[in-house]
């Protein structure tokens, strides 16, 4: 019973990964449109800044596409969620919301978002910091070990 439920969990993982896959694959062609398009309708190559900074957020979005694919993958190769690579995500989706920011934006919604970036840099930190102490730990242990 319980392998038949790891199973049916990892075809979940691997239909999730193919359909994660094809989105990305559309975008990709998707952002490379549009940047053409951008550049070419005006005729003279030149972005106005609002569409540099639509790209930009386009582009993020690209990038936290296939972050998750890159941990999905991981997780079905290592069996290990690696915690540092989501709050990386969460980080990029973050700073692609403040790129994307509206000029009249509440005070209340800035101060969240403050409060948000500053929590992920503390988690970043402090999973960063504990790896490598347990990267410390593993050589110490295989230096006694030789």
């Amino acid at each position: 019973m319980i392998d038949s439920i790891k199973t049916f969990h990892r075809i979940m993982y691997l239909v999730l990964l193919i359909l994660l896959g094809i989105v990305l694959v559309v975008s990709v062609i998707n952002l490379g449109i549009t940047v053409f398009w951008s550049l070419v309708d005006d005729g003279g190559f030149i972005l106005e800044s609002y569409e540099i900074i639509q790209i930009f957020g386009y582009f993020l979005l690209v990038l936290i596409g296939i972050e998750f694919f890159e941990s999905i993958l991981t997780y079905l190769r290592d069996k290990v969620i690696h915690v540092e690579v989501i709050v990386m995500v969460a980080m990029t989706a973050v700073a692609r919301k403040v790129i994307l920011l509206d000029s009249e934006v509440s005070d209340m919604h800035l101060i969240g978002l403050g409060f948000l970036i500053l929590s992920l840099g503390i988690a970043y930190y402090l999973i960063r910091k504990s790896n490598r102490e347990k990267m410390k730990e593993e050589l110490v242990k295989r230096t006694h070990e030789a």
